[in-house]
């Protein structure tokens, strides 16, 4: 978990929300990543996806059934369904997620009857991944808010 508080710390610096994943694999660290939606702009580019996708590139495969997944944050339900799908028996996360955790902060995917069905161990360095957390969103608060005009968020006709 202390790698992927490392992770997460590169994610805030990058003004990302700061989440890290470590993904092992029979024991050994396969990958790791952080947050990139901001910077890549993509709704799906949470830590836990990119980790999923960098161990099945490596790998060759998608099933990913001699892993651990190692998470900063309670997994949200688009990554709790990435979970399932790789097949992944055993998640670790350190912060619960009240208002998207789907490991038992708000809702548990995994106890729902899918095919399949992880392990999950919640709280492991939850302090130190809250504060990270706490930390980025309260200097967020503080900075100003640049003005967006409404041509920031559509499509360009290029």
């Amino acid at each position: 978990m202390s790698l992927a508080l490392e992770e997460a710390k590169k994610a805030a610096a990058l003004g990302e929300t700061p989440v890290g994943a470590v993904l092992t694999w029979d024991g050994e660290i396969l990958v790791t990543a952080h947050n990139l939606r901001e910077n890549e702009r993509c709704a799906t580019a949470h830590a836990e996806l990119l980790a999923i996708q960098q161990a099945c590139q490596k790998l060759g495969g998608w099933r990913l059934h001699r892993a651990v997944l190692y998470v900063t944050l309670e997994p949200c339900p688009m990554c709790a369904g990435a979970i399932i799908n790789a097949r992944i028996p055993r998640v670790v996360y350190g912060a619960t997620d009240k208002k998207a955790g789907c490991c038992g902060g708000l809702i548990n995917l995994f106890d729902v009857p899918f095919n399949h069905q992880p392990d999950v161990t919640g709280g492991v360095m939850a302090e130190a991944a809250q504060q990270l957390l706490t930390d980025f969103f309260t200097e967020l608060r503080c900075r100003p808010r640049p003005r967006r005009k409404r041509s920031d968020f559509m499509p360009s006709d290029k």
